[in-house]
């Protein structure tokens, strides 16, 4: 239990106070600031198994609060310019920069220097996962689709990328400001992904991803910098993703596809939330790729049941976003729709430019379609094999749980 609550509130706050410490001691100290906020979380882990305090998120903060001091002893040969913060105002700065609202900043900050263009494209999203919503290695590595190590070395390189280009902590201004955008919003989108689709082996659904995702998203449409007609769209689309959360499992903890989920645990609360945010999304005509996925699940959404659902409007949708964006994960997409129009031609077409390879750690999405599709031509010799080689591939023991299924009725035909 403690364990899953020391993970919870990591989830939650390492990110609030590796963007504070970094503020107060700045990002060529970053590495220092990390330690001290894992050290905190180990120090946590081991305190609590005796008792857990009755506020663990104020016994956090006043632990990163002492760790200011510690970190202010381990850098003592450069007091010459760092504050003191042993005494008086100084120690009411600290305070104020625990404010809900200076935490945000801090956050904004640390995001926006993450995804700072002097860093290589694919080492700003690993970086700003690791710093503001305190991914692992491994996390990062699901979320991206590639291996560990590799995350590992664009973790390196972007530290060392901040500390050659002496990058300033701030949120940047002008022009500068919506290019950054662009990829403070793709990291948002993976870490939401990473929640709705956790490859974790016996975790389907990592719904604190999902919150967090949602949460960062909130405090860019709280900033007028930020409020832009992507930021809308895009928390749109996770909530009308998140509106489904409930359903996608059963009561056993299986899977359940659209086809078979219960609509009546779609939140509508949510749904509503996520149309009023795509009509502030669409009050001009500068549609992104977040516009259309928005559109595809809220199309989704529409349908009252899973037969009424208007595939080739989502077909259209999906064409759109892979002229703006193309994908493989969008072609693969585009062949199950045209599976389940049963436009089999139209499905071979996609499939054909793709390959296993493609999808890295989901090759089992690949294999997965694969085998739908042959087992639309009633090939199922040829569909069993695909469905082996996706159970093969799985990680996530639920995932491989819902194919074996699958498998077993094709072997019933």
């Amino acid at each position: 239990m403690e364990n899953q609550l020391i993970d919870h509130l990591f989830r939650y706050h390492s990110g609030k106070m590796v963007s504070v410490l970094t503020r107060i001691f700045g990002l060529s100290n970053l590495e220092i600031v990390e330690d001290a906020v894992q050290d905190t979380f180990i120090k946590a882990s081991i305190s609590w198994r005796k008792q857990v305090p009755e506020n663990p998120e104020a016994w956090l903060t006043q632990a990163a609060k002492n760790r200011i001091l510690d970190i202010f002893r381990k850098l003592k040969t450069e007091k010459n310019y760092l504050p003191n913060f042993y005494q008086g105002a100084n120690t009411i700065a600290i305070n104020e920069l625990f404010l809900e609202s200076e935490i945000e900043d801090a956050q904004l900050r640390m995001i926006f220097t993450a995804c700072h263009p002097k860093l290589n494209a694919k080492d700003r999203i690993a970086f700003a996962l690791k710093t503001v919503s305190g991914f692992s290695s491994k996390e990062i590595a699901s979320a991206l689709l590639t291996k560990e190590e590799t995350v590992k070395k664009r973790l390196i390189r972007a530290r060392k990328a901040i500390l050659k280009a002496d990058l300033q902590f701030k949120i940047p201004q002008g022009k500068s400001l919506k290019k950054r955008l662009e990829s403070v919003l793709e990291v948002l989108y993976l870490i939401f992904n990473e929640g709705f689709h956790s490859n974790k082996k016996e975790q389907l659904i990592h719904k604190e991803l999902c919150g967090e995702a949602m949460r960062l998203c909130k405090m860019l449409l709280k900033n007028t910098h930020t409020r832009t007609s992507e930021s809308y769209a895009l928390f749109a689309l996770m909530c009308f993703h998140a509106a489904r959360l409930e359903s996608k499992t059963n009561s056993q903890n299986q899977i359940l596809d659209l086809e078979h989920q219960d609509r009546s645990l779609w939140h509508y609360p949510l749904i509503e939330l996520g149309n009023s945010m795509m009509y502030k999304a669409v009050e001009n005509n500068e549609f992104s790729c977040y516009h259309y996925e928005a559109a595809i699940a809220s199309e989704h959404l529409k349908a009252k049941t899973f037969n009424a659902t208007n595939w080739d409007k989502i077909l259209y949708w999906y064409e759109c976003l892979n002229s703006l964006q193309p994908m493989p994960n969008h072609l693969l997409t585009m062949a199950v729709i045209c599976i389940q129009k049963n436009d089999l031609q139209k499905a071979d077409t996609y499939l054909n430019k793709l390959n296993a390879n493609d999808f890295e750690q989901r090759k089992y999405l690949f294999y997965g379609t694969k085998s739908d599709f042959y087992a639309a031509k009633k090939d199922l010799k040829k569909a069993i094999a695909h469905i082996n080689l996706a159970i093969e591939t799985v990680n996530n023991q639920l995932e491989k749980e819902h194919l074996i299924k699958k498998k077993i009725k094709l072997n019933q035909n």
